[in-house]
């Protein structure tokens, strides 16, 4: 009897402990999908896989995003400018410097790429209309000379990426100890880029594998960010809840009471269903997850008390 009344008093203690566990996950979820970055991140994605339309739409033309690209160009130009003229004796086996050098002569030929980016995504944020200013050709021939530019310089990192790789990653010379400053540098240069290249594929990732995931474990739309406007577990349980049954007598029944509106899934017996305060029902999973995003009915709208 004391071994079954401890492990009783033991299960309640452990469904508290349960329940603060999950409302700590979705609150740090909920923080996370109202951030900063990962509101950014939605921008990005909606953009890459939505219609293209102007520069002001484009969250890599962001006044943020662009300072950024500014520091860590700058950055890289006064690194390797630094560590060429700090070692004038080291002597790799490949031609380290000429592909330092021609990295750093991409990074000043983008410096233009990124004041035409900035300048024309602002003229878009602020609705000039070129048209108007009789400047309509001249500004179209000038994107469409910039675009082809960054096309080419975009392709010429690439493929000095591939150069690079091929001559620091060559182990059949094994020259790093004659060079190590010079190596090192290459190393940095080139595992930065792969994190570059790889950012669509971590965005892919993220927003397609790992967010959707989270919120169908957790019963809460990431990507809408409605926490505010969810119900509380507290509201939930005070809904009244109970296991379907047909009538013994059929009667004639309203569409949405036969079926739930939510999965369009007809009601089986003994399934947990839940009514609103507005006595529509659904199922028990189904509506609780509608609640979570937004606390009003999937019918009429009401809200929840």
């Amino acid at each position: 009897m004391p071994a079954a009344s401890s492990s009783a008093a033991a299960t309640p203690a452990t469904s508290r402990g349960g329940g603060r566990v999950s409302a700590f996950t979705m609150r740090a979820v909920a923080r996370m999908s109202r951030a900063r970055w990962f509101i950014f991140l939605r921008r990005v994605y909606q953009y890459q896989n939505g219609p293209r339309s102007d520069l002001g739409s484009n969250p890599f033309n962001s006044s943020g995003w662009l300072a950024l690209e500014l520091g860590v160009i700058v950055a890289q130009m006064v690194i390797t400018t630094t560590v060429v003229a700090t070692s004038p004796k080291e002597r790799p086996a490949w031609p380290l410097r000429l592909w330092v050098c021609a990295y750093n002569v991409g990074n000043v030929l983008s410096l233009p790429l990124l004041y035409w980016r900035h300048r024309h995504s602002s003229a878009a944020g602020r609705g000039d209309d070129p048209e108007m200013h009789g400047a309509g050709d001249a500004l179209r021939n000038s994107s469409y000379l910039m675009n082809k530019a960054r096309a080419f310089l975009e392709l010429f990192f690439a493929m000095w990426f591939v150069m690079g790789n091929v001559w620091v990653f060559d182990a059949r010379l094994g020259s790093f100890h004659r060079a190590p400053r010079l190596y090192a540098l290459c190393i940095g240069l080139l595992a930065w880029n792969a994190v570059v290249y790889s950012l669509p594929f971590l965005l892919f990732l993220l927003l397609c594998c790992f967010v959707p995931v989270v919120g169908y474990a957790l019963g809460y739309n990431m990507n809408s960010a409605s926490v505010g406007r969810g119900a509380s577990d507290e509201q939930l349980d005070a809904l009244p809840r109970w296991r379907f049954k047909e009538p013994d007598v059929p009667r004639d029944r309203e569409k949405d009471d036969e079926e739930c509106c939510i999965c369009l899934a007809q009601y089986r017996e003994k399934e947990e269903v839940r009514q609103l305060p507005c006595t529509h029902m659904f199922h028990l999973k189904c509506v609780d997850r509608w609640l979570r995003i937004i606390s009003s009915c999937p019918l009429c709208k009401q809200e929840l008390s």
